[in-house]
């Protein structure tokens, strides 16, 4: 099969794996503090990763990987899950989605910083005018529903934008899952120091949906998905298959308003589809 088509695929399943994410949080920030949140679903997904290294026997990253692997853990290990965990205590899961919007425009800023990736300018306009749309959303809603809470998923955007870009270069050379797998070792000692401070009193009180939404977000969310999509971006171009994450909003939409009975008006619907028609055009002509 066709390189880039490969990765397509690759990625698409890793969007739709991904779409869960922000439900997932949702469900579980109910009952478990943010932070633990964050550093247990690393926690757990190092020790499964660790294994996996094991097991293949994988050889160790160079010395000049490291601070990749570093940027890699900072931006989708640790800074994503940790400020949409945060942000999801002032909005809801249907409404944080939406900004799921702007990290493809995100994602290709950073493949060229940081991939050495040339998209043409058409590419740009494509992708601007998603992210416009995105942010009018936002002004549409009063500056939001929760200023606090959009500002925290702009900055969970631009720290998974950065992890997703250098993932993804990083990836050419060392392999899809070895490096996110490499990237939760690296943070692995002090994931399971801070879950232990941070764990709560109790487990007894802990409700199944949060349990599961703490599985989901360690097992698929953190590990899983990224296998898919890293090794998508490394086959298909960052810039290019990072335009397939206009889908999750429409994916996450569905899971929240089936799973969470959330509401999803007409106007996220309508800027949804308006997004993914946008990111179809920056598609032609990402390279």
């Amino acid at each position: 099969m066709e390189r880039m088509t490969t990765g397509w695929i690759n990625g698409l399943i890793g969007v739709v794996i991904f779409s869960g994410s922000l439900p997932a949080t949702r469900v579980a920030v109910a009952q478990f503090d943010p932070v633990f949140l964050t550093v247990a679903r690393a926690a757990i997904a190092g020790l499964l990763a660790l294994c996996l290294l094991i097991i293949f026997r994988e050889k160790r990253p160079a010395g000049r990987d490291i601070l990749s692997l570093a940027v890699v853990a900072l931006g989708v290990v640790v800074g994503f899950p940790l400020l949409t965990a945060l942000a999801l205590q002032h909005v809801t899961s249907a409404h944080s989605i939406v900004f799921v919007g702007l990290l493809p425009l995100a994602t290709a800023s950073f493949a060229v910083i940081r991939g050495g990736e040339r998209p043409k300018p058409a590419f740009w306009l494509f992708s601007v005018l998603g992210s416009a749309l995105v942010a009018g959303f936002a002004l549409t809603q009063g500056l939001t529903a929760s200023p606090v809470g959009d500002l925290l998923m702009l900055a969970a955007i631009l720290a998974c934008g950065l992890g997703y870009a250098e993932g993804g270069r990083l990836s050419r050379t060392l392999g899809g899952w070895q490096v996110i797998s490499w990237a939760l070792v690296l943070s692995l000692p002090l994931m399971i120091a801070v879950a232990f401070v941070y764990r709560p009193e109790s487990f007894a009180g802990i409700e199944t949906p949060a349990l599961i939404g703490l599985a989901y977000v360690s097992l698929f969310s953190m590990l899983i998905g990224f296998i898919f999509w890293y090794r998508g971006l490394s086959q298909g171009g960052i810039a290019a298959v990072g335009q397939l994450q206009l889908l999750q909003p429409f994916f996450g939409l569905a899971l929240a308003a089936t799973l969470l009975h959330e509401p999803v008006t007409w106007t996220m619907l309508g800027v949804t589809v308006a997004v993914i028609f946008c990111v179809m055009g920056a598609r032609k002509f990402a390279k």
